[in-house]
């Protein structure tokens, strides 16, 4: 069946957008609105975490602290670091490409014909996400690439503006603003119905497989209805109010902490508020050198170190300065209280890398902590590097203290040996 241009490409814009929205719609009936609330953030620091530097010499409980653990020593119990994991299929000659499959655990990023599914973050939107006014936020220190994708495998544009974020969530619109967002959440079905006529009409004409694949179309065309009518219900709403100051966009690229920090700070008043539950954030990795003292290189020059002593010491400025951003983010959702509980409790935050080595490009051993969420940590927990469980495990376990009912994700083949949450 001959396509003509022109349709293909309306159509292809429009089912681009759908898995974004598709991947929003939730089904409500999944999870009670009046269990307590979970959340889970996913960081990836994309050029790795220098391992000499992050990993214990000692596993179990009894673990002595290296250098950036012991910077979040005081949450010791609270956190679980985790070595010896990898996602299957990954390689030194696409390492930094390996950032995509982060949260899908996809093999083969960055080689030919590759294709992406669905991340962590957006398979649990699709059950949670219609419980609060956005579904999930994805968040970005440097350009717009993230580390969210549909269901489709299309990547989810990363917000790297916290003014704009900051905005979404807490500023009201004024009236007639309001009032163009529900024309054109209005215009947006209209558009939907001509789209699920045209692709009725083309089925015709179509193989079994193209068939398959259309007929998975036109169900998210209603899923994404469905959830239309959900964000019309959210734009009557009023935002929540927050004390804090609209924060102000740091135009340096090279300023990789100062953007880190806004990011964390936006995503405790996010959590704060139940604007969501669910967020990811690429960290930057500019080349330039960033604003600190003792540090004259780029991040990525320092990450790409060669064993240089030189190089290796202002990498560890650069990442302790970046482990400081983490403890003070941890600190923030523990003093924040939510009925007999606190935020740390009941946020999984997960911090890892697509580099287990940014200067040997390596894909093994990646570096993995994981806070709060109401796991039994207090642990180094270790697995073989030649023959470890997929990373998907872990991604297993961190649905289920969601309270997703997933037996499976990605690669996965259980949950992570080990890793036992709190009754």
């Amino acid at each position: 069946m001959k396509i003509p241009r022109r349709t293909f490409l309306r159509t292809a814009g429009i089912s681009l957008a759908l898995p974004w929205l598709d991947a929003l719609a939730g089904d409500p009936k999944r999870a009670s609105s009046s269990t307590a609330p979970r959340r889970m953030i996913c960081i990836c620091a994309p050029l790795g975490l220098h391992p000499d530097n992050f990993f214990p010499q000692q596993t179990g409980r009894d673990y002595a602290p290296s250098p950036y653990l012991e910077i979040l020593n005081e949450f010791r119990d609270d956190m679980t670091v985790v070595s010896g994991l990898a996602h299957a299929g990954m390689g030194s000659g696409f390492a930094h490409q390996a950032s995509a499959s982060f949260l899908t655990g996809v093999p083969g990023a960055g080689r030919p014909g590759f294709r992406n599914a669905i991340s962590l973050d957006q398979f649990a939107a699709e059950h949670i996400g219609t419980q609060t006014r956005f579904p999930s936020l994805a968040l970005s220190g440097e350009g717009s690439g993230g580390l969210s994708w549909t269901r489709t495998g299309a990547l989810i544009p990363a917000d790297n503006s916290p003014s704009k974020v900051f905005a979404r969530l807490f500023l009201e619109g004024r009236a007639d603003e309001v009032q163009e967002q529900m024309r054109r959440l209005e215009d947006g079905r209209s558009i939907l119905d001509d789209v699920s006529v045209q692709a009725k009409t083309m089925r015709s004409g179509l193989g079994s497989e193209d068939r398959d694949k259309l007929d998975e179309y036109l169900t998210s065309v209603r899923e994404l209805e469905e959830r239309m009518v959900a964000d019309e219900s959210w734009a009557k709403k009023p935002k929540p109010k927050v004390d804090a100051k609209p924060p102000t966009d740091i135009p340096n690229a090279a300023d990789l902490i100062g953007r880190t920090r806004l990011l964390f700070d936006l995503t405790h008043l996010a959590f704060q508020t139940d604007s969501t539950r669910l967020i990811t954030i690429m960290l930057a990795g500019s080349t330039f050198a960033p604003p600190i003292a003792g540090v004259s290189l780029g991040h990525h020059d320092l990450s790409h170190h060669g064993k240089d002593p030189g190089k290796l010491g202002q990498l560890k400025i650069v990442e302790v300065e970046t482990m400081k951003t983490v403890r003070d983010l941890l600190a923030k959702l523990r003093q924040s209280k939510e009925d007999r509980s606190t935020l740390l409790d009941r946020t999984t935050v997960f911090l890892g890398s697509n580099l287990g080595d940014g200067s040997s490009h390596s894909t093994r051993n990646l570096p993995v902590l994981l806070a709060g969420g109401g796991f039994r940590h207090g642990q180094h927990l270790p697995f073989d590097p030649q023959s470890p469980p997929p990373l998907c495990n872990l991604f297993v376990s961190m649905l289920q203290r969601l309270g997703i009912e997933a037996g499976k994700f990605g690669t996965s083949t259980g949950t992570l040996t080990g890793l036992d949450a709190k009754a």
